[in-house]
């Protein structure tokens, strides 16, 4: 059964003679309770089911759980698998109904944001709010640039956008859902309303609804469009300017890469701060001095450039992982930083602990 959740390679089974297609015998072999068949099966479609379970959940620790316990599901009930549609979207039922299963029971995940207006002084003793669900950065690594069906209509790192991700928490379970697998996953209406059990017009309409909640809160121009309009380079300028700002305690550097209506959040601290001259006051009562010295690394998150922040640690004699923060860029500049505070980040994004 472990074999089932191994990104790994597994034992290849398959007779050389065998003029079998592999797909189909290993199809026969899962339906039969093999499951390292059922493992070759799955592990190509592995990395799009869990930024799925992702984008319905806003958490890369929830997706992790959803996509284990959607896989037991479809183990147990493999032999219930007739082949009448794909594979592909069999799994993606499966997956789907055990987030909205989820869902249920735990309701949305927030920024700060989400939650009142932002402060107009700066809180120096911001404490993390704990009981609220907050939503987290995804690892984009490996994710195609592309739609991920013919009839889709967001490519798949949009779609895990921050904005985007957001957004989708504002939705009811089944509308996030039907919007998620026709525009993101490219299923048709009739489709949709049978892996959730419902009609197609009921699908029609928890798109329509959707398609409107989501439309107001997402910008019209998409961080992928923004950043195919920046050079690559500039792109590189900008994530080593701002590591560079908060390592040397540089606030005119600092500013220099930041819009006039800037906004910079930290969950789960629940104060967050929007314009120019707020963020230059917290950043330097806050990060440019009170906290100590700081490293980053450059990493991919949420298809946007990012940074892990590690702060200098005297007992330990190292810099400690601390928070993610995530660049939302405009025009060549930083509009929004979202810094996700917390060490569980920085293991789901395949970043060190500590750095010297």
């Amino acid at each position: 059964m472990s074999e089932i959740f191994s990104a790994g390679p597994a034992k290849d089974a398959e007779d050389p003679e065998d003029p079998e297609d592999p797909e189909d015998a290993d199809l026969a072999r899962a339906r039969g309770g093999d499951d390292a068949a059922f493992t070759r099966l799955v592990r190509p479609l592995r990395r799009e089911l869990h930024a799925h379970c992702y984008r319905m959940l806003g958490s890369s620790h929830d997706a992790d759980d959803a996509l284990q316990d959607a896989l037991i599901r479809a183990w147990r009930g493999f032999a219930r698998f007739e082949g009448r549609g794909s594979l592909r979207s069999w799994l993606y039922t499966v997956a789907t109904r055990t987030c909205l299963d989820i869902i249920t029971n735990r309701g949305r995940r927030a920024l700060p944001i989400d939650l009142g207006p932002s402060s107009d002084r700066v809180v120096v003793d911001n404490a993390p709010l704990t009981d609220v669900a907050w939503l987290g950065p995804y690892n984009d690594a490996g994710l195609a640039d592309g739609p991920a069906g013919p009839g889709a209509r967001y490519e798949q790192r949009e779609a895990v956008e921050l904005a985007f991700v957001a957004a989708c928490q504002h939705l009811p379970g089944n509308q996030r859902a039907a919007l998620l697998l026709f525009e993101v996953l490219g299923f048709s209406a009739a489709e949709i309303a049978g892996m959730m059990d419902t009609s197609v017009t009921s699908v029609n309409s928890a798109l329509a609804r959707a398609r409107r909640i989501v439309a107001e809160r997402v910008p019209s121009v998409t961080q992928q469009r923004t950043l195919r309009r920046i050079d690559d380079a500039r792109v590189r300028e900008i994530v080593a300017g701002y590591s560079a700002a908060l390592e040397d305690g540089d606030a005119g550097a600092l500013v220099a890469l930041l819009t006039e209506d800037v906004t910079w959040s930290m969950p789960p601290m629940p104060h967050w701060y929007r314009g120019i001259d707020i963020v230059t006051d917290f950043a330097v009562r806050v990060p440019l001095n009170s906290c100590g010295h700081w490293r980053h690394l450059p990493v991919g998150a949420n298809g946007q450039p990012a940074v892990g922040s590690y702060l200098w640690d005297d007992e330990a004699g190292a810099h400690r992982a601390w928070g993610i923060d995530v660049m939302t860029l405009r025009e060549g500049r930083i509009a929004e930083i979202t810094s996700f505070i917390g060490l569980d980040h920085f293991d789901a994004l395949g970043l060190p602990a500590s750095l010297p």
